[in-house]
């Protein structure tokens, strides 16, 4: 229930605030003088759009708060899920819009996208005005509504049948383009297969030409490498007993340094480091000695190296390229390891193309599968919807009598169509307005009055349906537009009959609807030289008395008062009747 509205600086209003209660509340006023924008404001709650150009001429921006109380738990979850913080069962809603072309939405004291203002505002309130007429001639809309009357679990059906279809469709989309590419997909098959049969034939290993690109440049000058150790360790060994080599000259020098090392520090370090010296040179000819036995000439193994390396080069012309658009951490391209990520990746891509998903006998046996599945649900849902469609045209036809419409009879017409994400079937609401006249669809013929009455009848009867589920809130705009005298009044009784469940705002030009509100708040003009400012006051008394005359007759003269208060009285005498 909305327990108060703040606005500040929203077209013509400076500054309003609306304190709702319980019952029917209806809001006059004269024409421009800001009733829409009201609703305006309330639509922003709602998370309807944010347009700059409702911010007041001369004002920075544009802010409306509104406190909502007895929220139903659904929306407290959603909201706590936000992040919002709520005071028992009451949740404050807000949105700003600035100058600078931002727009900013809070929920319970917490910044939230505007999307989530719309999920919450949905069943918080029910909003109806002109353009709603238009929506009920639509096919759709009157599909929701005769969904609305279904038994319970009709709405988890219809989930069913939604996920059902959209998985059909997606098979069938699946199906057509393997039928389609068979060609295509034959001959990429054929590809891979081709290629990664060669690559494992090759069998290469990763680095694996690194590794033989310095095997053949060892063997390719084995005589200068055998040449080089040959010289390296003449160097250390010495060439004979005359000539002892640096091995020899450092272990000579190391010990003529120790026998004095006792007299000299200095000396002494060094004679450590002429011996360690003498067994790095030791170490080394022992090391050279081991690679002078493995420098033996082998041609067989260096042609077994440029055959197997013109093979792997063969392979890296065709596959050393990345498999789709290159990627930072590829391997260098034309290298064997290039090779290797263009086999993992083609194998992938064979598994997808012979995998489950592009079997086309598979996919044509699970899209049967499915055309059955959905072929039930949809009966089901015919089912239901051929229950709800009685008991909504019974429902909407016993209301259309309370308002000024007693021989008008609603009918739903539910034929075939083909099954697809919301059933299979094509559902209409018709009116026969009177004895006589075939029931047509809403769109065709139904004038707006009796459009207004209709939709009216539908929101009482849902009210009816939903019980305590619906939204606590509604809100009409002028919905007796198009109407007048009797059946005006018909109307406001039908509107106070919903409000005694449920909180009911109404909009309205229309003296005999606004008698019914349990409150009455006016809208009015404050103009002065420089500036226009909306105002929003409640009246009663002979305050009522005067708004409900001017509504009437357009001035307070004596008779208009009297009439005024007549159908005041009247109105009351009605309500406490029922």
């Amino acid at each position: 229930m909305i327990e108060e509205i703040e606005v500040a600086d929203l077209g013509v209003i400076a500054k309003a605030n609306l304190a709702l209660h319980p019952g029917l509340t209806v809001i006059t006023g004269e024409t421009g003088a800001g009733k829409t924008m009201l609703l305006t404001a309330l639509n922003l709650l709602l998370g309807g759009k944010a347009d700059l150009a409702l911010i007041r001429a001369g004002a920075d921006r544009s802010s409306v708060e509104g406190t909502f109380r007895a929220v139903p738990a659904a929306v407290a979850e959603r909201a706590r899920e936000a992040g919002a913080e709520l005071d028992e069962d009451t949740l404050i809603v807000a949105r700003t819009l600035t100058n600078g072309g931002r727009s900013r939405a809070h929920l319970g004291g917490r910044s939230v996208p505007a999307g989530v203002l719309a999920e919450i505002g949905q069943d918080l309130i029910t909003v109806h005005g002109q353009a709603d007429q238009m929506r009920l001639r639509s096919a759709a809309r009157q599909r929701d509504l005769v969904d609305a009357f279904a038994p319970a679990g009709h709405a988890d059906l219809l989930a069913r049948v939604a996920e059902t279809a959209h998985e059909a469709r997606r098979t069938r989309e699946s199906l057509d383009a393997l039928e389609a590419g068979a060609r295509t997909r034959r001959i990429e098959l054929e590809s891979l297969r081709t290629a990664l049969a060669e690559i494992d034939d090759v069998d290469p290993q990763p680095a694996e030409d690194d590794r033989l690109r310095e095997e053949a440049d060892r063997l390719d000058n084995i005589e200068d490498l055998r040449q080089a150790v040959f010289s390296a360790r003449s160097n250390l060994q010495g060439q004979d007993a005359e000539a002892p080599g640096a091995a020899g000259n450092l272990q000579e020098a190391a010990r003529w340094l120790t026998r004095v090392s006792s007299h000299d520090s200095a000396l002494a370090s060094l004679a450590e480091r002429a011996t360690q010296a003498a067994r790095v040179a030791a170490d080394l000819d022992a090391e050279l000695a081991v690679i002078a036995t493995e420098l033996d000439a082998d041609p067989d193994r260096l042609d077994a190296i440029h055959a197997r390396r013109a093979v792997l080069n063969t392979l890296a012309r065709s596959y050393g390229m990345p498999f789709g658009e290159r990627r930072p951490e590829d391997p260098p391209a034309g290298s064997v390891d290039a090779v290797l990520a263009w086999a993992g990746a083609a194998r992938e891509r064979l598994a997808e193309l012979t995998g489950p998903g592009a079997d086309p006998r598979a996919l044509a046996e699970r899209l049967e599968e499915l055309t059955q599945e959905l072929t039930r649900l949809c009966a089901e849902v015919t089912a239901n919807r051929r229950t709800a469609g009685a008991h909504l045209a019974q429902a909407v036809t016993s209301e259309l009598r309370e308002l000024a419409m007693p021989a008008a009879a609603v009918e739903v017409s539910i034929e075939p169509t083909q099954p697809g994400a919301t059933g299979a079937d094509d559902v209409a609401i018709l009116l026969a307005p009177h004895p006589g006249a075939s029931a047509r669809p809403l769109g065709q013929g139904a004038s707006g009055g009796e459009l207004s009455r209709v939709m009216l009848a539908l929101e009482v009867a849902l009210a009816q349906q939903r019980g305590a589920a619906g939204p606590g809130t509604f809100v009409f705009d002028e919905v007796d537009a198009g109407i007048g005298g009797r059946t005006a009044g018909s109307i406001g009784l039908r509107l106070a009959t919903l409000a005694r469940r449920s909180q009911v705002v109404v909009v309205t030009h229309l003296a005999q609807v606004a008698v019914y509100g349990d409150r009455h708040l006016v809208v009015h003009k404050r103009q002065s030289t420089t500036d226009t400012v909306t105002e929003v006051s409640q009246v009663t008394g002979a305050e009522r008395v005067a708004e409900i005359a001017r509504m009437l007759s357009g001035e307070s003269t004596a008779t208009a008062l009297e009439h005024a208060a007549t159908l005041l009285h009247g109105a009351r005498g009605t309500i406490d009747a029922q």
